[in-house]
């Protein structure tokens, strides 16, 4: 899994570094395309990778919120380095006026389960999700009726520690349709390998399991 062409990226101390997951969504957004002309929300944007990746596929208007000030810094500032416009801004979807709406959702929230009372701040924020990993898939999941425009649809990445199942009935339930489109395994990286013990505990994966399966959801409103 790589970059898109031409995308190149500088970051801030402490933002989330583009990887495997952030890749993953990039090409499935390259497979499923984006509308000429559409509207899109990047959530969770850090570099601004994945909106900078929408602007390239020809969407009209990419809106990219972070809750990290240097987030929102390092994705404006690779806009510029890439000749795209974003309008990159710091909070949460549960910030966004009422009347938002978007052709194409994007996200790739934090998912990685951590024991209850786990500090999350700073860079943290990237991927501690609470004991289930579902601290910002449930109500991204919940949102997505509302955000979206008819015909629209989300693209998220995910993890199958952090209950696959849950977001595509959560998902379904909202009156949408979702499945899964694409996947890929990847090693535990230095987070997951500090949690095994509490994630075979958990029942999250299985004794001496040292590989991550990813995937990516696609939801659509009818």
């Amino acid at each position: 899994m790589g970059a898109p062409p031409a995308v190149r990226l500088v970051r801030s101390p402490g933002v989330y570094r583009p990887q495997s997951d952030t890749w993953l969504l990039a090409e499935a957004a390259m497979a499923a395309g984006v509308p000429p002309g559409a509207r899109v929300l990047d959530m969770c944007t850090g570099t601004g990778a994945l909106a900078i990746t929408a602007s390239m596929l020809g969407a009209r208007d990419v809106v990219a919120i972070d809750a990290s000030r240097r987030a929102v810094v390092s994705a404006r500032l690779n806009a510029w380095l890439n000749g795209q416009r974003i309008r990159a801004s710091r909070g949460s979807m549960l910030a966004l006026p009422a009347a938002s709406s978007f052709d194409v959702v994007l996200a790739n929230p934090p998912y990685v389960p951590c024991p209850a009372g786990t500090v999350t701040k700073g860079r943290r924020r990237a991927w501690n999700a609470g004991p289930d990993g579902r601290a910002l898939l449930d109500p991204i999941c919940r949102s997505m009726p509302v955000l979206l425009r008819r015909k629209g649809f989300l693209l998220m990445v995910h993890s199958t520690l952090s209950d696959v199942g849950k977001s595509l009935r959560r998902l379904r339930e909202g009156g949408l349709t979702a499945e899964v489109v694409s996947r890929g395994t990847i090693p535990f990286g230095p987070v997951l390998r500090s949690r095994t013990e509490f994630l075979e505990r958990a029942g999250l994966i299985e004794p001496g399991q040292r590989h991550e399966d990813l995937l990516v959801i696609r939801a659509d409103r009818p």
